[in-house]
């Protein structure tokens, strides 16, 4: 590759600059790499504004959080109150230490397999000391500087591993969903599983299947209906109040845990051994593997939601010293969460404050509120996992790879069956070594790529850069309008992520615009998530702007058919916002598109 001077852009609403810089950033320094995000809020001014903004926001993920918190910790084998511990104690954690100023930390359905498992096979005591163990590795990988490198995960492997995981939570949630009485202990592995559920097809309990339809009913309808309502705690309390209103004969909370404290336990380190540590290991391994995985990608969507750039390493750290303080209190994994951290910057956030305002209001909750957790039933927390499994499983996504090539195919197919029959890290292992031999092909036959943007980014100082543009929190609250910026090689690794996102944003807005600016290389699975995104945003009526793509990454778009008017291509932000502002029949940035065939 070409050495050539760097060309760094810095854009925001209403403004576009170019500067041409002859000499390579400064190295940073260790402490600035590791430097938590908070403190950098905090050096660049946080006032009460700021800080109204991040309680308003840290509400409201609160009230999302409450409800799967607990259901999660149900469905991974444990109690609910060590849900809202993981909650509270490891997502305070993230928060004060991690790399992104907006991630929101807590336990993960992507968890419920791994976490239930270690449970049958070793007790809570197993679990606990495996987070811990994971808390040392992501700490370590995070010093080593590795977290630049887990973000490159292929795309069909991640669709691949998240499909198996929807479907290992549904089956999971079968015995509450249907109010199921098993005579014995219910197998973790899947067929086992399903042959045990079904010899128990006899004690199906009707009320319980009414609860948890209700449940769905009411959270379907409240989010289409009410976007940014709290559907998952509606659907939850009115199943609990019909309920408690007509005395149903459902296992709840209380029924079957007794409740919850109204308190976070007193720290406890666990009793180790070296043999229990040996034990634990590969557990502790794939916790670690998948959080640093939930977590970076959870931290990929911020930035392009918001135009920041998060410090993956520093990140790591953080994710670490969540997973070894949470235990200490009971809870289980923490990681990174993608619809938790979207929806902490949709409510407004300025910082990592929201994330630990999060966490405060959760701990609120159960000093005030513990009593009334008992008399939520178990179907509607079923029905929760049903929802959240439903939406996770990357349907549509699914169904594209299989017909793309069958390269992706395979790489697909192997990750999702090896993850539902056998094992979610052999399935992440075999799938990302046959993604790398299909990138591999791809880059040998790819014609060239630009000089003078790396596939991936290093982590670098906040100052590194030059003058740094204060955050403007109204490009990511902005109701009509959302800029995403994408930044590194856009293959496989990414795609996922952004397709999520911009397929969540379509539903929302009027337009969006998506930068290419710091894109060297684009993919034939990025360009077709791209072109399935623009065909949605089509029919939901958004427009979609294209802006800062290179030659090269333009003319990938336009082979996989993203072309006017489905998409419009302007050289920047400020251009297409100023297009979008303007009245449709003005057009003064529109490129000539035909040209570049």
């Amino acid at each position: 590759m070409a050495v050539v001077s760097l060309e760094a852009r810095t854009e925001s609403y209403g403004m576009a600059r170019t500067k041409r810089e002859t000499a390579q950033p400064r190295t940073a320094s260790f402490v600035e790499l590791f430097m938590p995000k908070l403190v950098t809020v905090l050096r660049e001014g946080y006032g009460a504004a700021d800080f109204r903004a991040d309680v308003i926001a840290g509400l409201t993920v609160a009230i999302v959080a409450l409800p799967l918190s607990m259901a999660i910790a149900i469905a991974s084998g444990v109690t609910p109150d060590r849900g809202l511990y993981t909650a509270i104690v490891g997502g305070f954690f993230v928060s004060l230490l991690g790399g992104s100023r907006f991630q929101v930390g807590g336990p993960a359905g992507a968890f419920i397999v791994l976490v239930a498992l270690t449970v049958e096979r070793h007790g809570v005591d197993g679990v606990i000391l495996a987070t811990m163990m994971a808390g040392v590795f992501l700490i370590a990988a995070g010093l080593l500087r590795l977290g630049t490198y887990i973000k490159f995960i292929p795309y069909p492997v991640t669709v691949g591993f998240t499909a198996g995981i929807a479907v290992i939570i549904f089956a999971s949630q079968l015995r509450d969903l249907f109010g199921l009485t098993l005579p014995g202990h219910e197998p973790g592995e899947l067929l086992p599983k399903l042959a045990a559920l079904w010899s128990a097809a006899g004690t199906i309990n009707i009320p319980a299947i009414a609860l948890a339809i209700l449940a769905i009913v009411v959270m379907v309808v409240a989010r289409k209906l009410r976007p940014t309502w709290p559907s998952i705690l509606i659907g939850v309390t009115v199943a609990t109040v019909v309920a408690w209103a007509f005395s149903l004969p459902v296992e709840t909370i209380g029924s079957r845990f007794g409740g919850i404290p109204e308190t976070l336990p007193s720290p406890v380190v666990p009793a180790f051994s070296f043999a229990k540590m040996q034990a634990v290991l590969p557990d502790a391994i794939a916790f670690a593997l998948l959080a640093a995985i939930e977590s970076l990608l959870s931290a990929v969507v911020a930035d392009g939601m918001t135009g920041r750039r998060h410090r993956s390493n520093s990140e790591l750290v953080a994710q670490g010293v969540a997973n070894i303080v949470s235990p200490l209190f009971g809870g289980i994994c923490v990681t990174g969460l993608i619809a938790r951290t979207a929806t902490n910057i949709r409510a407004g956030a300025r910082s990592p404050v929201a994330g630990m305002m999060h966490s405060a209001f959760l701990l609120l909750f159960m000093l005030i509120a513990a009593p009334l957790a008992s008399y939520i039933p178990l179907s509607a927390l079923a029905a929760v996992l049903v929802v959240v499994a439903w939406g996770m499983a990357e349907k549509q996504e699914f169904w594209t790879l299989l017909r793309s090539s069958w390269g992706d195919a395979t790489v697909l197919l192997a990750t999702f069956l090896l993850t539902v029959f056998r094992d979610l890290t052999e399935g992440i292992l075999v799938g990302f070594a046959l993604g790398a031999v299909l990138f591999i092909n791809r880059m040998a036959q790819a014609t060239g790529i630009e000089s003078g943007v790396p596939l991936a980014a290093d982590d670098r100082a906040d100052d590194a850069n030059g003058a740094r543009v204060p955050y403007d929190s109204h490009l990511a609250t902005d109701p009509d309008v959302v800029v995403y910026r994408i930044t590194g090689a856009f293959f496989f690794g990414a795609a996922s992520t952004v397709g999520a996102v911009l397929d969540g944003i379509a539903d929302r807005h009027k337009a969006f615009v998506v930068d290419f600016a710091a894109v060297p290389l684009l993919d034939s699975t990025a360009a077709n998530a791209m072109h399935r995104m623009a065909v949605k945003a089509k029919r939901k009526g958004v427009r979609l702007f294209i802006t800062g793509a290179s030659r090269t990454v333009r003319r990938e778009l336009l082979k996989h058919g993203l072309r006017p008017p489905l998409a419009k291509y302007r050289d920047s932000i400020s251009r297409a916002m100023s297009d979008i502002k303007a009245p449709p029949s003005v057009a003064p940035g529109a490129t000539n598109v035909v040209a570049l065939r």
